[in-house]
């Protein structure tokens, strides 16, 4: 027994019991405080397949493509690794959605936990920028086209625009240049990734985690083993199950038809869609008719989480009693869905206008957020007087 604690007590060992083991959370945490360990599994499954992948990828505007279809064909198990790293792109995507919005509905950026809250906002970024770049690596039609018309993009911001675009190029257009760097940014990123993760669950570990009725749960903790660990387990056979129907029954479902054409300069695709987990900030992109005003509003996307925790003014944490704002969430989610659905569809009518008006909503809900608030703190003290 002595020599199992003295173990215990090394650096390493510590830790892991501090942060994975003896941790203790508020006893009535639900399955949706699942996700975060979820997104990490599937960080490591994106780094694992993404260094096979690199083994025989080929980083050429000429061998790009046919390289992948060698990884497809020729490579023992290679198929599997393409399926997967392609599918766990969009399952990561997936389960960072979801904890985002557990999030929201229960207040879990609220003081003191800002911090938590602004880091999960840079691995999004970062994540978004790791995919797009991931995307264009295939170099079929889409990639092509979906790399160019986006990093152009940088061109309509002011004086340094042009700057930009070429660096993001490479020369004065896309081409080789541009796989290469692309290349070396997809396989650095993730790692960097995993860094703000690290730092994500030590900030969050500093003040503990939030519980679903978003009240101080300081005396009412367990440890995270044996009692949650069950929990997270019956969440991660889920995602597997979930994950291999995807794999293996419908691996192509959720990518785009034209990305297996070479990607070829000389002929536009009808209709240049990315990735769905991008559709929604895509929406809103395509509902400026101003190119700056398009980017602006994207940036404003992300400043707009950035700030939430401080223009929150509400006391209370938990929707479940907040009834006002739990109708604003789920707006919000519908609202979400409805821009996916529209960055999907052709740019005409009615669509851009449905798009301008879910996009103004959009933008709303953290507009009424300082003012809600207060008006909910106006009406319990009305209701208790």
């Amino acid at each position: 027994m002595a020599r199992r604690l003295s173990i215990l007590k090394q650096p390493i060992f510590s830790t892991f019991n501090n942060h994975l083991v003896d941790y203790p959370s508020p006893s009535n945490l639900s399955y949706w405080w699942g996700f975060g360990s979820l997104a990490g599994i599937c960080l490591v499954i994106q780094i694992i397949t993404g260094i096979f992948l690199a083994m025989h990828y080929t980083p050429h505007v000429d061998l790009a493509f046919y390289s992948v279809e060698h990884i497809m064909r020729d490579v023992q198990g290679g198929w599997l690794l393409r399926y997967m790293h392609a599918n766990g792109a969009s399952m990561f995507f997936i389960v960072v959605y979801l904890h985002i919005f557990r999030g929201l509905y229960y207040g879990s950026y609220a003081s003191p936990r800002e911090l938590v809250w602004c880091l999960g906002v840079v691995i999004l970024l970062l994540m978004i920028v790791t995919a797009f770049i991931g995307y264009v690596l295939p170099w079929g039609q889409m990639s092509f086209w979906g790399a160019t018309v986006i990093t152009s993009l940088a061109s309509a911001i002011p004086v340094v625009g042009d700057t930009i675009v070429t660096w993001l190029w490479g020369g004065f257009s896309v081409d080789n240049a541009t796989l290469n760097r692309f290349f070396s940014l997809h396989y650095l990123l993730p790692f960097i990734i995993a860094g703000a993760s690290i730092l994500h669950i030590a900030a969050l570990h500093q003040y503990g985690s939030n519980n679903p009725l978003g009240i101080n749960s300081s005396v009412d903790k367990i440890a995270f083993y044996p009692y949650f660990y069950v929990k997270d387990l019956v969440g991660w056979v889920a995602f597997a199950i979930f994950l291999s129907i995807f794999v293996f029954y419908a691996p192509n479902v959720l990518g785009h038809p034209d990305n297996y054409i070479p990607a070829n300069p000389m002929s536009t695709p009808a209709h240049i869609v990315p990735e769905w987990y991008f559709l929604p900030i895509y929406a809103i992109l395509r509902s400026i008719p101003n190119k700056l005003g398009g980017v602006a509003a994207i940036g404003l996307v992300f400043v707009s989480l950035f700030a939430l925790p401080f223009i929150n003014t509400s006391y209370v944490r938990s929707s479940t009693f907040r009834p006002i704002h739990q109708k604003l969430f789920w707006l919000l989610v519908a609202d979400c869905l409805l821009l996916g659905w529209i960055g999907c569809q052709p740019v005409e009518a009615p669509y851009v206008t449905i798009g301008q008006i879910a996009s103004v909503f959009f933008f709303l809900y953290f507009a009424i957020t300082p003012f809600l608030g207060k008006l909910e703190a106006k009406l319990i003290k009305n209701h208790c007087a």
